[in-house]
């Protein structure tokens, strides 16, 4: 019988394991653009990802891009036009750039990206300074009340979640939503440093963004958007404060377009095991995040729904124009 010489046969057993071997597994090299600048929502779910894609050895390396400016809408251009087609590439997004991209009127939509995943949802909190005469979340509406030019929110980009639970809470103790005096900052860290420096009245985020500062003592938190108690914390939420509050900021992950099939793939499969991982469900422990995973068409069309939903939101307040 004729046999291959040993080199040819050890050559074909590894073609054939690299054939068999799933793509996420073969160590991607992923660019992960976070359309925002340092300190913010999606650049902590941007690290946090590349964290978790190269401790469960989805990916060799993950190299994350900051790209700011407009609620994302800076980002997405450069991502559409200038990612087309690369399959190692990927963005995070969210409720803030179906906001942001309706009420800057980009000529670039989310129709143009390729969806993989919804990530993480988070319930929102309002803090003032620690020194704040404001205690609870009624103190707050009295103020917006009585006079809601003075009540300066700052908060994450224009037209983001922040900014549509500002106008929702002016809208829901009275007020008129479209006068709500909103302060938008392109990052974390420069909200927060406004609210401690007490430039401003409020400041709206996720609770995580504001977490070691309210523990701290140098923050104080008035409510959260969450229909119950978080579980072991003893911040109010807003219902029960009397104030029909209740919103989730969600992330998500997507692709350029003009990608394969197979690339899509490819990259929602190394998405789907980083999910699954335990090193994704510490950061999401650590980071008080909610496992929202949506995957493929779901996502798709949670997309389009969600994009419609957001959109009449913003027209019902005055922050879009119908």
């Amino acid at each position: 019988m004729f046999q291959l010489p040993a080199r040819l046969v050890g050559a074909a057993v590894a073609l054939t394991l690299a054939a068999a071997t799933p793509a996420f597994a073969q160590q991607l090299e992923l660019k992960l653009m976070a359309p925002a600048a340092p300190g913010g929502g999606w650049d902590q779910t941007a690290r946090s990802m590349q964290q978790a894609l190269v401790a469960a050895g989805v990916a060799r390396s993950v190299q994350v891009i900051n790209v700011p400016g407009a609620g994302g809408s800076v980002g997405i251009a450069q991502f559409v036009n200038g990612a087309k087609g690369d399959g190692n590439q990927l963005m995070v997004n969210g409720f803030v750039m179906v906001g942001a991209l309706a009420m800057n009127k980009s000529p670039v939509t989310l129709e143009q990206v390729t969806p993989i995943a919804r990530l993480t949802e988070e319930i929102q909190v309002i803090v003032v300074p620690a020194n704040s005469p404001i205690k609870t979340a009624q103190d707050l509406a009295a103020a917006v009340k009585a006079d809601i030019a003075k009540v300066t929110f700052a908060g994450g980009s224009a037209g983001g979640v922040d900014h549509v639970m500002a106008a929702l809470f002016a809208g829901a103790v009275g007020a008129d939503a479209k006068k709500i005096n909103y302060i938008p900052f392109s990052g974390g860290g420069e909200s927060l440093a406004a609210i401690l420096g007490g430039k401003v009245t409020a400041g709206i985020s996720g609770l995580s963004e504001y977490d070691g500062q309210i523990k701290s003592g140098k923050l104080r938190a008035i409510g959260v958007t969450s229909e119950k108690r978080i579980p072991g914390s003893d911040i109010p939420t807003f219902k029960e404060q009397g104030i029909d509050l209740v919103i989730a900021n969600w992330r998500s992950v997507v692709a350029p377009p003009g990608i394969t099939p197979e690339q899509r793939k490819t990259l929602s499969d190394a998405v789907e095991k980083m999910v699954k991982s335990d090193a994704w469900k510490e950061i999401l422990k650590q980071k008080g995040w909610e496992d929202a995973y949506l995957g493929g068409d779901a996502f798709a069309d949670f997309l389009k729904k969600e994009t419609v939903r957001v959109t009449d939101v913003l027209k019902s307040v005055g922050l879009v124009k119908s």
